[in-house]
């Protein structure tokens, strides 16, 4: 017979299980009595139309993303409000027990950890003790304000992550300091576990709360035994021999199979579903990359800083589980689980299964024109038949093809846009099954995939790059694509004869709740900064020029944030790494079931559709050709230094749809650089390309394919 907790524990699934939003009809009625329109409903939610609210109430759809949070927000404030006709208003319940987790799926660079599951116990969990408080220290930098944080959750009082000091204090979010009396690392992480109330609670009801992070300063490190730096600067980690990692394996915890690096997951398998892990940063052995991070260092922020920084980061975006690729890739797969609870038919117990939308526990491998030449499925077939090079945009035009009136004017200016790919993650279609060869088929432009087809007849100006070819040239014959740049030369009004393709039947929008949820960090962390979308565009372009300047640390937010989209879609397609590798073996990364590069082909065909579609708008509007383009940046000849003297606008003073616009927003432009004409054209002599230097502070600009 069934244990009392055992039958509570299935009753919780149940709860779960409920649906997230009432009834339509339902929904619908309590609009009403609210006394709100489907009109201004639509308008609070930033919908285009009404449409939407009739489909949600009439039961043909459901808002998803951030617009599912914000509806069941309004629905469950209206119902306590207007409860239904016969009912009592409801009184608030106390918290759902946390429902049982399925085994984890690891998704860094290291090869798969044990699994791990959570509790489910019969009672909400009570917070752990608080331990003693005091006031963080007083910061190198001026106070500024703090961004909004979310309402704290009962079971992590203290947030996230602390950044721990020599002296035993830990530096929390929102200005609060911790006393940790640990003196070694497997004090410091029972500690963790058992006083410090951090962490953070899971993205999606399907996921798994994060685990807390604890970032180490130099002196801290060193307090604990860890040398100021790593001597092993390939593998980055300490030797199986140090003291630190004897002690480690003693206390009977585990590492990770990447071992005791810059991050450092601790964890113990228990019993039942409790879950014990810990995530460590080590600050001198440089966790924080400069480039992701920048300013985010001990030499220029003090440890409260850190925490302040990091802390927003995870508040927005996801709590740091490595570089920003490696958090980049976690954040999808916390927005889309790979598993669900299902009912055994059979047993009816609740068993693991797959979640629909994700891409599963398994990597899938790819199809031979997808993978890379070194990948066992290409050795091993003895593959000739070419591969999908859908790359970001390196091109600058024939020096031959510029006018006398190009040349005679003063300025190049360069546009930047907004995280380029984060855009064209917006509504993207990917196939998230195994491929399927295909001899011959008609081409589907809606239908995601891989297709070999001759577009070497196409001919467009050349005073533009191609859109089919990373460096702008004209294809010399029949090559693989990915759906949208073949779907694109139909739009252009060409005719394609598909001759080969590799398709996939379960297909879904796999980076709409990760575009989403990067796209509200990306555009509130740029208004903390003072960049909203309500500026006009010489004023945006003010605000954008001092932005860094106004908070260093919210600056340092938005490098992240840039960081972790980029690093995210690199990621999908990471290579093998060390000089032992040999072509045909498989390498930790292949077999992730995130490792999925026909994903990556498809947000970078998108973004370079997107940017020839605009580049050729901009011909066709104001007869301007670019000099030249590198990746989301293009540089244009300008009568001035502002973009505001040639990008289109109507009379009305409003931006003209379709070609290159001013805002704050994913895919909206912003000025990169200016230089002198002369300038750009001695680089395009010397071939050269100008947009990687045309900001000319030094840092050129680098391709976004990831790490």
């Amino acid at each position: 017979m069934a244990s009392e907790e055992e039958l509570f524990a299935s009753i919780d699934i149940l709860l779960k299980e409920e649906p997230q939003l009432p009834p339509p009809a339902e929904r619908a009625r309590l609009r009403e009595a609210a006394g709100i329109t489907q009109a201004r409903l639509a308008e609070a939610l930033k919908l285009k139309s009404t449409q939407s609210i009739k489909n949600w109430e009439n039961g043909r759809s459901d808002p998803t993303g951030a617009r599912l949070a914000a509806y069941q927000r309004l629905l469950k404030g209206w119902a306590a409000k207007y409860p239904a006709p016969g009912t009592l208003a409801a009184t608030p319940a106390p918290p759902a027990p946390p429902q049982p987790e399925v085994p984890e799926t690891v998704t860094g660079p290291a090869a798969p950890e044990p699994q791990e599951v959570t509790a489910t116990p019969v009672q909400a969990p009570a917070a752990p003790e608080r331990p003693a408080t005091r006031p963080a220290s007083t910061s190198r930098r001026p106070a500024a304000k703090k961004a909004a944080a979310p309402p704290p959750d009962p079971r992590f009082p203290h947030g996230p992550l602390a950044v721990l000091d020599a002296d035993g204090t830990a530096y929390g979010v929102n200005g609060i300091a911790l006393d940790c009396s640990a003196t070694t690392i497997v004090e410091l992480v029972e500690w963790t576990l058992k006083e410090s109330g951090l962490g953070a609670p899971k993205l999606h009801r399907y996921g798994k709360d994060s685990d807390p992070l604890i970032v180490l300063t130099a002196a801290a490190a060193a307090k604990f035994g860890l040398p100021e730096c790593l001597e092993d600067r390939r593998g980055l980690r300490l030797a199986e021999d140090h003291p630190v990692v004897k002690q480690v394996l003693k206390a009977k915890w585990e590492l990770t199979q990447r071992g005791f690096g810059p991050w450092a997951r601790i964890y113990r398998k228990t019993q039942g579903r409790d879950r014990q892990c810990v995530q460590l940063a080590i600050l001198p052995w440089d966790a924080l990359d400069s480039r992701s991070w920048p300013g985010v260092s001990e030499a220029e922020m003090e440890p409260a800083d850190i925490a302040r920084v990091l802390g927003i980061y995870a508040q927005r975006v996801i709590t740091p589980r490595g570089s920003t690729a490696v958090s980049g890739l976690e954040l999808m797969t916390a927005l889309r689980p790979p598993t669900r609870p299902v009912r055994d038919e059979e047993t009816g117990n609740w068993v693991s299964g797959h979640n629909a939308g994700s891409l599963g526990t398994e990597p899938v491998a790819p199809a031979p024109p997808e993978a890379r030449p070194e990948h066992p499925v290409v050795v091993s077939s003895g593959w000739e038949g070419g591969f999908v090079n859908e790359e970001a945009y390196q091109w600058v035009r024939d020096v031959d093809l510029l006018t006398g009136q190009e040349a005679a004017l003063p300025f190049a200016v360069g546009l930047d846009l907004n995280t380029a790919f984060l855009a064209a993650a917006a509504r993207l279609m990917v196939g998230l099954s195994e491929p399927e060869h295909f001899v011959r088929p008609k081409f589907y432009p809606k239908v995601p995939g891989s297709w070999l087809v001759d577009l070497s007849h196409i001919e467009l100006d050349p005073r533009l790059p191609s859109p089919f070819t990373p460096d702008g040239t004209r294809p010399a014959g029949p090559a693989w694509y990915q759906t949208h740049t073949v779907a694109y030369a139909q739009e252009l009004g060409y005719n394609v004869e598909i001759l080969e393709a590799y398709l996939r039947r379960e297909t879904g929008a796999y980076l709409d709740p990760w575009h989403d949820r990067l796209k509200t960090a990306y555009v509130e962390t740029l208004a903390d900064l003072g960049v909203t979308k309500d500026l006009p565009d010489a004023e945006f372009l003010a605000a954008m020029e001092v932005h860094k300047q106004v908070d260093p640390a919210m600056a340092a937010v938005l490098a992240a944030i840039k960081g972790t989209v980029k690093g995210g879609i690199g990621k999908l397609f990471e290579g093998p790494q060390g000089k032992g590798y040999r072509d045909g073996e498989e390498w930790p990364a292949m077999k992730r079931s995130t490792w999925a590069p026909w994903i990556r082909n498809a947000v970078i065909s998108k973004a370079r559709v997107n940017m020839h579609r605009k580049l050729l708008n901009m011909a066709k509007m104001m007869g301007m050709f670019p000099l030249a383009v590198l990746s989301d940046c293009v540089v244009y000849p300008s009568p001035s230094q502002s973009p505001l003297d040639f990008l289109p606008y109507a009379e009305s003073g409003k931006p003209i749809p379709g070609a290159f616009r001013l805002g704050p927003t994913p895919g909206l432009a912003k000025l990169e650089g200016v230089q002198d004409m002369a300038w750009a054209v001695d680089l395009m002599e010397q071939g050269y390309n100008p947009a990687r230097h045309i900001k000319g502070d030094g840092h050129d600009a680098v391709l976004d394919d990831g790490e």
